[in-house]
């Protein structure tokens, strides 16, 4: 019941997350506390904060390679993370889009190793919307196992752990187990979430599936939070992505009994997106 899953919640962010998981996690060679890492990604998110609620010309905005923006917040949240995991797990590597980029084919070697996105959705962030998550993931070969989503805004964290289930802690503390209801694709007035930046044919040719759904416009790893909490049903993704961004929400929605599914397979039944792809 609901006491005894808020129970769960508690005793597994307080406790070793090695016991009682997913048999994947228990040859982690550190212990693995669900509390230390949720204090590490609000902390990375009061760093964001800091910078957010600040003058703009402050920001320190620039444009990387790919031409995507990069702010004082991106690398100050990226070195909270950094920092507590290389002295909390110093043989951990950790892969960041913030990082120094290692090949695929020193990375597709890693036992276990940490993705990192510090700020997810830096243009939302640019547009002060409040839509920008931190993302952290644990990963074991190139399975995402435990996943992070602060929400630096609100000061929620949604966190999971293979075997787990899926929690929400709000600011205050209060933890609440995730569950996602069970629907069908023909149900009418699904509700669907749309990226605020990326649409274009394909999408529009997916959405045409569904009997008068409603839409929610909404950036970053939030869209993933809403599945969770059933404020939606669908989020179709046609634009490519990083695994930094979809590890850590990916076992926090897959936890809360969603499913991730790789688009436009003929199957019917889809293909896991982690892939540990290059």
């Amino acid at each position: 019941d609901e006491r005894n899953a808020r129970a769960m919640g508690v005793d597994a962010i307080e406790g070793d997350l090695r016991m009682g998981c997913d048999p994947k996690l228990k040859d982690f060679p550190y212990e693995l506390n669900a509390g230390f890492l949720v204090d590490v990604a609000r902390r990375a998110g009061q760093a964001i904060m800091e910078v957010y609620e600040g003058h703009e010309q402050d920001w320190g905005v620039q444009l990387k390679g790919d031409d995507s923006p990069l702010t004082k917040a991106d690398l100050s949240a990226n070195k909270v993370i950094c920092d507590a995991l290389s002295e909390a797990f110093p043989e951990i590597p950790i892969t960041s889009e913030e990082n120094k980029k290692v090949d695929w084919s020193v990375r597709k070697e890693y036992t276990y190793s940490w993705c990192v996105d510090p700020l997810d959705g830096t243009k939302e962030f640019l547009k002060r919307n409040g839509q920008f998550a931190t993302l952290i993931a644990l990963l074991k070969g190139s399975e995402a196992v435990l996943g992070l989503v602060q929400v630096p805004v609100t000061g929620q964290t949604y966190w999971a752990a293979k075997g787990r289930g899926a929690y929400v802690r709000d600011a205050q503390g209060k933890e609440t187990r995730l569950r996602c209801r069970e629907f069908d694709e023909k149900d009418e007035g699904l509700t669907i979430i749309v990226s605020r930046t990326h649409r274009g044919p394909k999408l529009e040719e997916f959405l045409s599936r569904y009997s008068n759904p409603k839409y929610i416009q909404l950036g970053s790893a939030l869209k993933f939070t809403k599945i969770c909490e059933n404020e939606a049903q669908v989020y179709p993704r046609m634009a490519p992505t990083c695994e930094w961004d979809t590890a850590a929400p990916h076992v926090v929605l897959s936890e809360a009994g969603g499913e991730i599914l790789q688009c436009g397979r003929c199957t019917g039944e889809g293909e896991l997106l982690e892939g540990g792809r290059p």
